[in-house]
C-alpha cells in the first residue's frame, strides 16, 4: 500500500525516526522581522538512516523533475538550491547535527501533531527541539526573484520517545532546585 501511495505523490516522505530541532510547530514564527510567518521544524535524520536519506534523495528527483517545465525553463539549473544538508558540515561546532543529515521543512498551516498511540498532542512542551518522531513532509520546486531549488513543506509530525532538550535551556528544576533560598526581603 504504501508503494502505491508513494507513486501518487513522488514527493512526498514519511521518515523514520528523527530528531527535531528549532521546533516552531503550534504557533507559526518569522525567522526575519516583516516576513511572513511559517510553521517550522529543522530535522535531523542519523546517516545511518539510509532508507529515509533513499527516500528523500528520490522525492528531491521528482520534485526537480516537477521543476524542470513548471519553475526552471525546460532545464533543470546546475546551481539548485537543495533542501538535504549535511549537519557535520553546516553545523560542525553543535553536536545534536554530528553524522547526521539535516532539513528545515515549513508550512503556512498548521501541521498535525499526535503522539505515538496517534492521540493529538495537546499539551504544546509534549513536542520540543530535542524530542525524537517521524515528520511528513513533501518537496517542490521553486524559482524567488532568481533564487533556484526544492524546498521542503511540513505536513504532520509524529512524537515518538523524549530527548535531551536542544538549546542549553535549563529547566525551573535544575536552577532552583540545587541551591537553598534564603528570604532577604523579610
Amino acid at each position: 500500500m504504501s508503494t502505491q501511495a508513494n507513486v501518487a505523490q513522488p514527493t512526498k516522505v514519511i521518515t523514520g525516526q528523527v530528531r527535531l530541532s528549532y521546533c516552531h510547530i503550534f504557533e507559526p514564527s518569522a525567522i526575519d522581522e516583516g516576513a511572513d510567518k511559517k510553521y517550522s521544524v529543522s530535522i535531523i535524520i542519523p546517516k545511518s538512516d539510509t532508507a529515509t536519506v533513499d527516500k528523500i534523495k528520490k522525492a528531491v528527483e521528482a520534485a526537480k523533475e516537477q521543476g524542470k517545465t513548471s519553475k526552471f525553463g525546460g532545464k533543470i539549473p546546475s546551481n539548485l538550491k537543495l533542501p538535504l544538508r549535511d549537519g557535520d558540515v553546516e553545523r560542525p561546532d553543535d553536536e545534536a547535527y554530528t553524522n547526521s543529515y539535516f532539513i528545515n521543512a515549513t508550512s503556512k498551516t498548521k501541521p498535525g501533531v499526535v503522539d505515538k498511540d496517534l492521540n493529538p498532542v495537546m499539551d504544546q512542551g509534549d513536542v520540543y527541539s530535542g524530542c525524537y518522531g517521524r515528520v511528513s513532509i513533501n518537496f517542490y520546486p521553486f524559482n524567488t526573484s532568481g533564487n533556484k531549488g526544492i524546498a521542503c513543506g511540513l505536513n504532520n509530525i509524529q512524537k515518538l520517545k523524549d530527548g535531551e532538550p536542544l538549546g542549553g535551556k535549563a529547566s525551573a528544576e535544575a536552577d532552583f532546585g540545587s541551591e537553598g533560598f534564603e528570604d532577604d526581603l523579610m
